[in-house]
């Protein structure tokens, strides 16, 4: 088997023209030298140099083994410079994944500090829920997760680090035209009589159904669905009323009616989720974010 080591020698001989240039080069002795090429011309089964008065020169198996010398060196460099990369977080890939109404404002305003200051590191992104998105961080399939308690709740942390983000308010989305839009103040008890759009299954406790028991009745969900922005294009329209993240209330459609529900208002956690032992572009990363989460809380 050909060492690399032998390959760095070849490749100093044939640049120095000597076997004692080769040996000042890689601070060597030159009978080293001498060996490294004699196992190697063994390992090739004949003389990969002429020897000469003037030095030496490469014979034509010197020159094709030289070849692919050059090509495995320049691949080993090229690797070690990549894996440097990935070391000091300015290379390599980052494997983000955030909740939806995180990529709304939060994580955008990251990924775009975030290239800027590291345009090296491919940044991939899946959106997906909480849980799901905490299970890739866990097996090795994310480098870090945007997460949330809401509306399911969060599994066991397991292998997973989590750390708090920041808190969120839920708002009251409101067509324009409904009567509490102008109100100076809305209850739980005002939505009594309310249609709900709810992303819940069926007889799932959520953060809604308990606000709502608090006030003394059970929601009315006629609409099911997930994605906030689903949601939004039914208040729109008119068709009921919902809760949104108040961090996603800069990318609200100007077509629908933001609430506080004040003391009452639903919260809440926005967490990061980060493996055991972080590679240093996913912790670069989380130190964006957390700027951007006290932009939004500040704003």
């Amino acid at each position: 088997m050909v060492e690399v080591e032998a390959l760095r020698v070849l490749d100093a001989v044939v640049r120095a023209g000597s076997f004692s240039g080769a040996a000042a080069e890689l601070n060597y002795t030159q009978s080293a030298v001498s060996r490294r090429v004699a196992g190697l011309e063994r390992a090739a089964g004949g003389a990969l140099f002429e020897r000469g008065a003037r030095g030496v020169r490469l014979t034509p198996a010197g020159a094709v083994l030289h070849r692919y010398a050059r090509e495995v060196l320049e691949r080993l460099e090229r690797a070690a410079g990549e894996l440097a990369a990935i070391h000091d977080g300015t290379g390599g890939r980052l494997r983000v994944g955030a909740f939806a109404s995180a990529n709304a404002v939060l994580v955008p305003e990251t990924l775009r500090a975030f290239r800027r200051d590291r345009p090296e590191v491919e940044v991939t992104l899946v959106e997906g829920l909480s849980p799901e998105l905490m299970a890739g961080v866990g097996d090795g399939a994310l480098d870090v997760a945007v997460v949330s308690d809401y509306p399911f709740g969060l599994p066991p942390e397991g292998d997973v680090r989590l750390t708090g983000l920041l808190a969120d308010e839920l708002l009251l989305a409101l067509h324009p035209d409904h009567p509490l839009a102008a109100a100076p103040a809305v209850r739980f008890a005002d939505l009594r009589e309310e249609n709900w759009i709810h992303g819940a299954p069926p007889g799932h406790p959520t953060v809604l159904t308990e606000h709502c028991a608090r006030a003394g009745f059970t929601p009315k969900i006629g609409i099911r669905i997930r994605e906030w922005t689903g949601k939004l294009g039914h208040v729109a329209a008119g068709l009921g009323v919902a809760l949104v993240p108040a961090i996603a209330a800069r990318a609200v459609r100007r077509d629908v009616v933001l609430r506080s529900l004040g003391g009452e208002a639903p919260r809440r956690r926005v967490h990061v989720a980060l493996p055991p032992a972080p590679i240093p572009a996913a912790e670069a990363f989380v130190s964006l974010l957390r700027g951007s989460a006290r932009d939004l809380e500040g704003a």
